[in-house]
């Protein structure tokens, strides 16, 4: 496998990275899928009613179906980001009501499946949420698609003496991994990857 993009780059690293994701079809999206939920299940993060955060997959993502499935019947308490603004980059999530009943799900910003109604959900008040990426390294950083939602939304946990909620789990293929990444100011690193191979969880020391 090629070498990414020199890191200085963001722009034509993200757009390496994609290819790579892009790359994943088919019966391998799907066991790779199966095998996420699996292990994020083997390490109890989706313990009864605890509350999560989870995202709906774009077509070139991990598929999240499967995990959304284990936690509605682990019992967990489900939310789902949906964007208010694309010109602030502004995101909330919201209650995503399982069942036989679901809340109803639109297209929104960017194509993204978002809930329509449901109950707002303060980032602090959830145990866990699991974050998508386009790349990441073992130091627990990540790169997205560059408009920065999720590091606005979670900006608290910079603060980590004051905040250690939600914990941040980002979900991803093997192939999305490097060696490192750059990091901006602004940047909130994850505690924990899960890929179809492992799972990476970082320890950090307070500031």
């Amino acid at each position: 496998m090629s070498s990414p993009p020199a890191d200085t780059d963001r722009t034509a690293l993200r757009r390496a990275l994609r290819a790579r994701r892009r790359g994943i079809r088919g019966v391998d999206r799907q066991r790779a899928a199966l095998e996420v939920a699996r292990r994020v299940d083997a390490a109890r993060w989706l313990r009864p009613g605890r509350s999560i955060g989870l995202y709906l997959a774009m077509p070139e993502e991990l598929d999240t179906a499967p995990l959304l499935q284990l936690a509605m019947q682990r019992g967990c308490q489900i939310a789902l980001p949906r964007i208010l603004s694309t010109r602030h980059n502004r995101m909330r999530f919201y209650d995503h009501v399982s069942g036989p009943h679901p809340g109803p799900i639109r297209r929104g910003a960017f194509g993204i499946a978002e809930p329509q109604g449901g109950r707002l959900r303060a980032p602090r008040s959830m145990d866990v949420v699991f974050v998508p990426l386009v790349g990441f390294d073992p130091q627990g950083h990540r790169i997205g698609m560059g408009r920065g939602f999720y590091d606005r939304h979670f900006a608290h946990r910079a603060q980590l003496n004051q905040w250690r909620r939600p914990l941040l789990i980002g979900l991803a293929y093997e192939v999305q991994r490097v060696p490192a990444l750059p990091v901006s100011a602004h940047d909130v690193p994850l505690d924990a990857i899960v890929t179809e191979s492992t799972v990476l969880t970082i320890r950090r020391r307070p500031s």
